[in-house]
């Protein structure tokens, strides 16, 4: 477990928790590790929403499939990020999306139930992680809303523009680079590629914005009225 360590030091989960404290820790919440090859499924969507992940090496995606099959990024996993939660937390049957492994990826999953129950050992470090898991269903709620009021929009310009001015503000620059390529852009915002590289050419032929693959900046916005796509 230790060769993992510098990825779970980061996990919001573990915050101020030592390392002599973490190691106890796993052992108490009988911690699993796992890797998966890429575009393989981690958590598949019916599966019993009973364990939190963490990604230790790697990166993972939350994928929801409609019933039609269209498929809409849910969220973008990184290192030391976590997966499950809510689903977990909610103590609902199954979770509703699928867990994929956008590249190779070691995972660690730990069954919610250790973490949201205390231990008959009485770990000095359990309340502090209860606490840390309720900071992280709250972010992630957050980070729920702030994808609905993009999505929500009624243009694919409006949608990508909410985005970009999103992370724009994530990153404190109007210079930055998004975590999806176009497809993957596209399935997260909800739109269609075609219509989403033509709003991308549009704007910057206006002059709103420049695009090199995964790195945007945005010149000038300003709302302009335009035709739905």
């Amino acid at each position: 477990m230790k060769k993992y360590f510098e990825a779970l030091r980061k996990c919001p989960l573990f915050y101020e928790i030592t390392d002599e404290n973490l190691m106890a820790m796993l052992k108490c919440l009988d911690a699993k590790t796992a890797a998966f090859h890429k575009k393989e499924t981690i958590l598949a969507e019916g599966e019993p929403a009973r364990y939190i992940g963490i990604v230790l090496s790697g990166e993972a995606q939350v994928i929801r499939v409609d019933y039609f099959g269209n498929r809409s990024i849910v969220a973008d996993i990184q290192p030391s990020e976590i997966f499950g939660e809510s689903f977990a937390c909610a103590d609902v049957r199954a979770i509703p999306v699928d867990v994929i492994a956008k590249e190779d990826t070691e995972i660690m999953l730990i069954d919610c139930q250790r973490i949201i129950r205390s231990c008959s050992n009485s770990c000095e470090f359990h309340r502090q992680m209860i606490y840390n898991l309720m900071r992280i269903v709250a972010a992630k709620n957050l980070l729920f809303h702030q994808k609905i009021e993009v999505t929500s929009k009624r243009s694919t310009r409006e949608k990508l523009m909410a985005y970009l001015l999103l992370q724009a503000k994530k990153n404190e620059s109007s210079s930055f680079e998004i975590p999806f390529s176009r497809q993957e852009l596209a399935d997260y915002l909800e739109v269609e590629r075609t219509g989403l590289s033509a709003e991308i050419s549009k704007l910057c032929r206006q002059g709103v914005i420049t695009a090199d693959k995964r790195r945007f900046r945005i010149k000038e916005y300003r709302p302009i009225k335009e035709e739905h796509i």
